[in-house]
């Protein structure tokens, strides 16, 4: 199996180089693993950074440089479409903030032999979060993933901002990426969602999901009330959708 990690990049200087050479260090049986970091023109260096890794590993490194920071759904979409451009059988969406740890992948892209979509998850039975986090923060992401969303959408998910995620190619292709509206953290809630309406088989594997030891966090309290309120916009949107409006075109959206 071809499989492909994007990631997505924006002043991720130091951890970069860890998270390659962690990914790189995995053996995961019949996998032929490669890296597509998705670089928004950091201004710290990442981009330079994955360009030196790319030369020195030029078969398991590739780098996609985009102009500007887009929003982090523009740059998952344009590393989709670039790995399924590139024939992967299987691609992983993580962060590169070591909150998504690599050592989950052989468990995942094991349960993807039986499953289309396979959720990293912090609230399944087993799953955690960094016990540094304050009893409300806790309680609210809770809330949030356990109750509020999953009534609104109907859904048996656990965690749907959940951002490791471990795709088939057919399923990615039959999203039709161009269907994907969102740009923040509700970006995660609506690829699971019309992963879900489409029929795909998603099943939640338990990850503890610590908080970044390097950099700055991207969240803020603003970019999770919108995520929360656009709730409601990705439930309109394809409240409809069913199996037989899966697409089969391979998009092209860098």
């Amino acid at each position: 199996m071809k499989l492909t990690v994007v990631l997505p990049t924006y002043n991720e200087a130091e951890n970069l180089p860890l998270m390659i050479e962690a990914l790189l260090a995995l053996e995961i049986p019949e996998t032929d693993l490669s890296i597509l970091v998705v670089d928004d023109n950091s201004p710290d260096g990442t981009g330079k950074i994955a360009d030196e890794f790319a030369v020195e590993f030029p078969h398991q490194v590739k780098v996609l440089h985009r102009q500007g920071k887009e929003g982090l759904g523009k740059a998952y979409l344009a590393g989709f479409s670039t790995a399924l451009q590139n024939g992967a059988d299987a691609i992983l969406q993580m962060d590169c903030d070591f909150s998504h740890q690599p050592r989950y992948l052989p468990v995942m892209v094991e349960n993807l032999h039986s499953h289309d979509v396979v959720l990293g998850s912090r609230f399944a039975k087993g799953g955690s979060v960094d016990e540094r986090w304050a009893w409300w923060r806790k309680l609210l992401s809770w809330f949030a993933n356990s109750v509020y969303i999953r009534v609104i959408l109907g859904s048996p998910i656990r965690d749907m901002t959940g951002g490791f995620k471990l795709w088939r190619r057919d399923v990615l292709v039959g999203l039709s990426l161009d269907r994907i509206r969102s740009n923040g953290y509700v970006f995660q809630v609506e690829m699971t969602y019309v992963a879900m309406r489409l029929g795909y088989t998603i099943v939640e594997v338990p990850i503890h999901f610590p908080d970044r030891a390097v950099g700055e966090s991207k969240m803020s309290v603003k970019i999770g009330y919108e995520a929360a309120m656009r709730v409601f916009q990705v439930w309109w949107r394809h409240r409809r959708l069913k199996s037989t409006d899966r697409a089969t075109a391979v998009p092209h959206l860098v």
